[in-house]
């Protein structure tokens, strides 16, 4: 099929005789270099205005001026009046009566984590040392760590940025997915794997009384979160959480769904954790990944999308780990027996795929 595809271009290109575009002067790239400077100045603001209460503060007040804002929060006025013209500048903020206030569904984006279009963890996630300060520390030793290496703040706010795919997933996602809705609905055993913090633990309990919800991280930190978790929203008794790499997971009664959100790739054997996930279920029972699309195109790389997952790629990478491509996983359970695979694309970053075994 590639090879028909290929030969029809050439033959268009020719019989439309398409004359190739000019180089590109010093003029065409200075502006493209150029927003990616103001990007990472709003990025910088965004971050500025969470991390200070500021974009909490407009949320709250509605309008305010930025004499007000620093009144409220106990900062200095001409600071925040630097800040609110950058936030303006960046399409944050509007004026409105003297003041400022936040732009059209800005407090939804940056401050609503149970939301599913929730993007406000990213912009303080990515500036922490994990992302893109150690790896250029190791830039010339290649020196890799995992995740018991990295900090409470750093498994705190991937906690933040996972939610959403949670609550894209929980039920949203699962419904897409032939016959697993209606078990999980009429009972049924479903086991979250690299559970993390726990939110789509209680997310799974509460679409789905009837059935039992346990998970198992590889992580102690995230693990004792997670009951913590568990134990505010009143589920302590109901959901078992325990301490498992992915790669040693056993249960002792199998059960009828296995999900992994965001974290399949992150597998340090994955055709292992696939046969242990597919050992770990009943016959006929399904396999859930939630995960990111990552491009399979020069051209997809350079979309919003594709520049963001590149950007995630840098922790990936000191983990010994890249973002894979969605079809991956199609030939993955595959591989291991899956029978029934099927996808669905949530959002330009999240993808489900899903198999039953045989």
């Amino acid at each position: 099929m590639n090879d028909h595809q290929t030969t029809t271009t050439t033959t268009t290109a020719t019989a439309t005789a398409v004359e190739p575009e000019p180089a590109l002067t010093i003029a065409d790239q200075a502006p493209k270099l150029l927003q990616h400077a103001a990007g990472y100045i709003a990025h910088r603001t965004i971050a500025i205005g969470l991390r200070t209460g500021l974009v909490r503060e407009l949320a709250t007040a509605g309008v305010a001026s930025p004499d007000e804002l620093a009144g409220t929060l106990g900062l200095d006025p001409f600071y925040v009046s630097v800040w609110t013209r950058s936030a303006f500048a960046a399409g944050v903020l509007e004026r409105a009566g003297g003041g400022y206030c936040l732009a059209p569904h800005v407090a939804t984006l940056l401050l609503d984590p149970d939301s599913p279009a929730f993007v406000g963890g990213l912009f303080t996630v990515v500036e922490q040392d994990e992302v893109f300060g150690r790896f250029e520390r190791e830039l010339a030793t290649g020196k890799r760590l995992w995740w018991d290496e990295t900090s409470p703040a750093w498994t705190a706010g991937v906690a933040q940025t996972g939610r959403p795919f949670y609550t894209r997933l929980v039920p949203g996602g699962l419904s897409h997915v032939p016959g697993l809705a209606a078990r999980l609905e009429s009972g049924g055993h479903v086991l979250d794997t690299a559970c993390g913090s726990g939110y789509g633990l209680v997310r799974l309990a509460g679409a789905y009384p009837a059935a039992t919800v346990s998970g198992v991280d590889g992580d102690a930190h995230s693990v004792e979160s997670a009951r913590r978790v568990l134990a505010d929203a009143g589920l302590a008794d109901r959901i078992a959480v325990a301490v498992s790499p992915l790669e040693e997971l056993r249960v002792d009664v199998p059960v009828d769904v296995v999900v992994n959100n965001i974290s399949m790739h992150e597998c340090r054997d994955i055709d292992r954790v696939t046969e242990l996930v597919r050992e770990a279920l009943v016959p006929g029972g399904w396999f859930v990944i939630s995960d990111f699309p990552f491009p399979e195109s020069d051209e997809g790389l350079r979309t919003v999308p594709g520049r963001v997952m590149s950007g995630i790629q840098f922790f990936e990478a000191q983990i010994d780990d890249q973002l894979l491509p969605r079809a991956a996983y199609d030939a993955l359970l595959e591989r291991h027996g899956f029978t029934d695979i099927g996808s669905v694309s949530l959002t330009p970053v999240h993808a489900v795929t899903w198999g039953r075994r045989a």
